[in-house]
């Protein structure tokens, strides 16, 4: 038997066989408190005045038995009859590594796997002690991040963005980074280090002058640290302590700091050498009019602020690669923004929700009329198509582009965008939105789509699914909204070969939606919303053989549940948003010619409702030890955006 952390050692060793590989996740909280009072009481019972505080440490364990046993050690030599030994080991968990036998042992054991990594990897791992314990990090803010410091080197054939996501995939295969949220179709979308791993990264990073993380009032640091930290944000520590040779500043705003505190008082003038400015979430209104004379500036974040315009100064920043701009008031750019011929990702968007229906309404920005000279983007989101035609046609000049989004589109815009679409090659994702829920979207110029294409989000009406949708065969996630189809779309639908994620909100007109045998064979996540003539859904044996997650939402004319659902035996969640009582009554244990048991086999199935304007949910159906529980409020909060 062998056991490593490396997921390509053990993909080697059992290249004969895989289905020996035995990944080993994290223990369950049950698990986890069964081998921690072992380890200290011999039992399985926990003097009820150390609960709070022992529960509290074991969370920092997350799951993993190397730093229970660790730290199950230190406290089975505390006293038990005092409460604030313990709470002084909580207190001093990070600074306790250097203190205490047992935890070095964890310490070394952990600080291996880094000394071991490749050097390219070093300082990616050494990062993540950048960012505020127990927030999750978002993948591509990361992968812009490491791109912006340099730690990516470029490989023929890639670009660094893709470079950098194997840099991560990498740090997650050997057991370093664990994934906290990712997408339907298998991309990571958030993830962190474990607390106890994190801890040495701040050792390290400390002893190297990588970072200095400041957390408190008067805090001094090297003037060879290159790189601040900010997690609470105190005016006066900025005034004092800036150094002339920092490349990277980062705040992250609201991770100990009060909401009403002042805006950061950066001396941004001095800061000359300056690569990466993270304000994200400061309580700014104005855009930093000093930050326009950080000439090396590459990485710009303003999102989640109050900023609603952008000066013509910044056209500055000659070698700015991320601009983003996302969740600001900002609707328009200044032309200057041309200049950039670095830039590489354009984010200027925000989302506001319709607190009925959980759906997404998009707002974008008006691009310069030559945005087309941006040809390094690979990410702009999203345009405003109202210019007409002519910068539709720009779009088409962008040919390193992976993701496009667009808003109010109009039916006249349709050549013009194909045009464009047509000669994006690299294209990954496309979002197009109508200007209103009664403007169709035209596509059916559109020929020879990007044949990688991904991810398609189509918000608007639809005479019909365009024609070369069909070909797709890259395709893994797939969104319309208002359609408002007369023909069922399943039909053409049914056959794409990597669709694993499919939402359908007021697409179809019809009374029946069949999913039928052998269709949608990678389906994992299948969302129905809003199909208001909708009476059944039937499931035909052989349909949908993966499908783990169901909703289906506002479809006032349906009162049963799916007809052959039973034959989806891979689903893990069923959920009933916002649906006739009738239907919700068939799944009552005691209803007479009831669906309770053609749902048994899920283990999850809600009811979710509006209660006093809060979204809350009611589990009908629960799977604990492998049998059925009798309906029960349910004290998890459903928050699924369409």
């Amino acid at each position: 038997m062998v056991t490593t952390r490396n997921t390509e050692v053990a993909s080697t060793a059992c290249m004969d066989f895989p289905d020996r590989v035995f990944p080993l996740d994290p223990l369950s909280h049950e698990e986890s408190w069964i081998l921690f009072c072992k380890k200290i009481f011999q039992s399985n019972t926990c003097p009820p005045h150390l609960k709070s505080v022992s529960e509290t440490i074991l969370g920092r364990c997350e799951g993993l038995p190397l730093a229970i046993v660790s730290i199950s050690g230190v406290l089975a030599a505390k006293d038990k009859n005092k409460i604030d030994e313990w709470e002084m080991v909580h207190r001093s968990l990070g600074a306790g590594f250097e203190n205490n036998d047992t935890l070095m042992s964890t310490r070394k054991i952990l600080s291996l796997s880094y000394s071991e990594l490749p050097y390219y990897l070093k300082s990616c791992l050494l990062y993540f002690s950048i960012f505020p314990a127990g927030n999750p990090i978002e993948r591509m803010k990361l992968i812009r991040l490491w791109i912006a410091e340099g730690f990516v080197e470029g490989k023929e054939g890639m670009t660094l963005e893709e470079v950098a996501d194997d840099y991560l995939n990498e740090l997650i295969k050997r057991s370093l980074v664990r994934v906290v949220e990712a997408t339907s179709d298998g991309r990571v979308k958030t993830c962190r280090i474990h607390d106890l791993l994190r801890e040495i990264m701040i050792t390290k990073a400390k002893d190297q002058d990588f970072v200095a993380i400041a957390k408190e009032e008067g805090m001094m640091w090297s003037e060879k640290v290159r790189r601040v930290s900010i997690h609470k944000a105190v005016p006066s520590i900025q005034r004092r302590h800036v150094a002339s040779r920092l490349r990277s500043v980062l705040i992250f705003w609201g991770a100990d700091s009060c909401p009403d505190s002042p805006a950061p008082s950066l001396s941004f003038g001095h800061l000359r050498l300056l690569n990466v400015l993270d304000l994200e979430g400061a309580p700014l209104k104005e855009f930093p009019s000093k930050v326009s004379s950080l000439f090396l500036l590459k990485y710009l974040s303003l999102r989640n602020t109050n900023v609603n315009s952008i000066p013509s100064s910044i056209s500055k920043l000659l070698n700015l690669e991320t601009l983003d701009l996302k969740y600001t008031q900002i609707s328009e750019l200044p032309v200057e923004i041309l200049k950039f011929r670095k830039l590489r990702h354009l984010l200027v968007y925000r989302y506001e929700i319709d607190s009925d229906d959980r759906i997404l309404t998009k707002y974008g920005f008006q691009p310069p009329p030559q945005i087309g000279s941006l040809q390094s983007l690979q990410k702009l989101c999203f345009v405003e198509a109202n210019q007409g035609g002519d910068l539709l046609l720009e779009l088409g000049r962008l040919n390193l582009l992976r993701r496009l989004g667009i808003v109010k589109f109009r039916k006249e815009h349709g050549k013009a965008l194909c045009s464009s679409v047509t000669k994006l090659t690299d294209l990954r994702a496309l979002s197009i939105t109508s200007v209103t829920d009664s403007e169709f979207i035209d596509l059916e110029y559109l020929s020879n789509p990007p044949r990688f294409l991904q991810r398609l989000y189509l918000t608007g009406p639809l005479q019909s699914l365009p024609q070369w949708l069909h070909s797709l065969d890259s395709l893994a996630k797939l969104v319309l909204k208002w359609s408002r189809l007369s023909d069922d779309p399943l039909l053409s639908l049914q056959h794409l070969p990597n669709l694993v994620h499919l939402q359908l909100v007021q697409v179809y007109d019809g009374e029946m939606l069949c999913f039928q045998a052998k269709g949608f064979q990678r389906l994992k996540f299948l969302g129905i919303n809003k199909l208001e003539s909708l009476r059944v859904i039937t499931v035909q044996q052989g349909a949908m053989p993966c499908l783990e997650k169901l909703i289906v939402q506002s479809c006032k004319e349906m009162k049963r549940v799916p007809s052959g659902i039973e034959h989806l035996t891979t689903l893990k969640v069923l959920e009933f948003f916002n649906m006739p009582k009738e239907l919700i009554m068939t799944l009552q244990p005691c209803e007479e010619n009831g669906d309770y048991l053609k749902v048994a086999h899920v283990p999850d199935v809600y009811s979710t409702y509006w209660n006093n304007g809060i979204l809350d949910n009611f589990a009908l159906l629960t799977k604990e030890d492998g049998s059925p529980a009798l309906p029960s409020p349910s004290g998890s909060r459903r928050d699924y955006i369409w």
